[in-house]
């Protein structure tokens, strides 16, 4: 899609022409992205209304006039705004249902950290009895996350399970109640006749349809025989991290007139992120999601750490110590694939996007050749000297070259601090570094 936008750039005006052939590549691309034709169909059709239309302003160019329509467009197809989880019981109950193989489990567990995160007390019921070891599964996540899992050893009765689990909510002062079902490899009466029964017996606030990003329209049709059998209230869409294209988050919201609520981005229980139809659009068309990167950055760094860090970079005193504790908070937002993903895709950040910048084994090795160095040597590099760089490169699996390279680029830091340094007296560099500093713009 971002190429349909670079071939509009270089026209003057928008005719009908440059339109049709907008809207086509717009199509393929959204068709080869496993978006359901009729949904492709409605999409484009909304669109080419809105294009012809639109009053032309002489502040925007075609192709911006374009990409701000597609871009509206795209977040009434993923939901329109963000929706939260209604919480309002005491316990709230959340009612997790879908295929087997969906990531139901999983999310479960991911869903109770977030939740924990945000200053819940929640308990997990684990009322998936039909596959083996499911329960095992979710105990081993609780105890991971650090939220308690309810189960009962030789239990056979799920909705007998999911009512108990909630009154020990209530006897343990539980907040939040998050019941995880048992899934078939298909939709059949029996599945159905039990996740109602279910949530018959704990009259969730929520039922959340876990849908796996990789099964492309098999996810769309298994979404709408849910909503013909319950009342879903949302979608927590998993496995986008996979090399499928997606489409499936714009065909299920379509299909079942629910909200993604949730993604599942990655394999650890921090890979569970909130779902904005507004970020997400940009993030399509290229435009970036910088909002989403400073929260990671947020949940990461610890505001204390970035205030002593920002005072050292000001006084010019960053050390190797200082770049490999940076190289570790990175680490912890995840691949840096997906930070850069995060970035807008032209202007000053394209560089950053070319294969080669994007080396994580460059930076493994990097924190390994900080980690072989003495503490003195870290503090102060000018001591190292040939038989030193040796016995480093020895211990880090390195050369003696990737060593002076390093040394090479850290100075360059320096320097580039230096001269930050004496452009900014007066300001307070640790109110820019900090975690809920100023937002871009500001």
């Amino acid at each position: 899609m971002q190429g349909v936008f670079k071939e509009l750039r270089g026209e003057g005006h928008l005719t009908d022409f440059h339109l049709e052939q907008a809207l086509r590549q717009i199509r393929l691309s959204l068709l080869e992205a496993d978006v359901a034709l009729p949904v492709v169909r409605d999409f484009t059709a909304r669109v080419k209304e809105r294009a012809v239309g639109a009053k032309v302003t002489q502040q925007l160019s075609p192709a911006q006039e374009v990409t701000r329509i597609v871009r509206d467009e795209l977040m009434g197809l993923l939901g329109g705004v963000h929706t939260d989880l209604a919480l309002q019981g005491k316990p709230a109950v959340i009612l997790l249902v879908g295929l087997q193989g969906s990531g139901k489990t999983t999310s479960a567990g991911k869903l109770a950290r977030h939740l924990k995160t945000r200053g819940r007390y929640p308990l997990v019921v684990a009322a998936d009895l039909a596959r083996p070891a499911a329960v095992e599964q979710l105990i081993t996540l609780g105890r991971q996350v650090g939220v308690p899992v309810f189960s009962r050893s030789g239990a056979s009765d799920p909705v007998a399970l999911a009512r108990d689990g909630v009154r020990e909510a209530k006897q343990t002062g539980r907040d939040t109640v998050i019941v995880d079902t048992a899934g078939r490899l298909h939709i059949d009466e029996e599945l159905m006749t039990q996740v109602r029964e279910v949530a018959a017996a704990v009259e969730p606030q929520e039922i959340l349809f876990v849908a796996d990003a990789m099964t492309g329209q098999d996810a769309v049709r298994s979404a709408a025989g849910f909503a013909e059998a319950l009342p879903l209230t949302g979608i927590i869409l998993t496995k986008t991290d996979g090399d499928a294209r997606g489409g499936a988050a714009l065909s299920v919201v379509t299909t079942t007139g629910k909200p993604i609520k949730f993604v599942g981005v990655g394999e650890k229980p921090e890979d569970f992120e909130p779902f904005h139809p507004d970020r997400m659009a940009s993030r399509i068309l290229g435009l970036g999601d910088v909002l989403t990167l400073i929260e990671k950055v947020e949940q990461t760094v610890d505001a204390e750490s970035a205030r002593r860090l920002a005072e050292k970079t000001s006084a010019g005193e960053f050390t190797l110590e200082d770049l490999r504790d940076q190289l570790a908070s990175m680490k912890k937002m995840g691949p840096l694939e997906g930070l850069l993903d995060l970035l807008p895709k032209g202007g000053a950040f394209k560089a950053l996007r070319q294969p080669e910048s994007v080396d994580e084994k460059a930076l493994t090795r990097v924190s390994a050749i900080i980690d072989s160095m003495t503490q003195e040597e870290r503090r102060y590099p000018q001591v190292l000297n040939g038989s030193r760089k040796k016995r480093i490169a020895g211990g880090s699996g390195t050369s003696v070259a990737e060593i002076n390279r390093l040394l090479k680029q850290y100075q360059q830091m320096r320097r580039m601090m230096r001269s930050a340094r004496k452009g900014m007296r007066g300001l307070d560099m640790s109110k820019l570094m900090m975690p809920g500093g100023p937002r871009p713009g500001t």
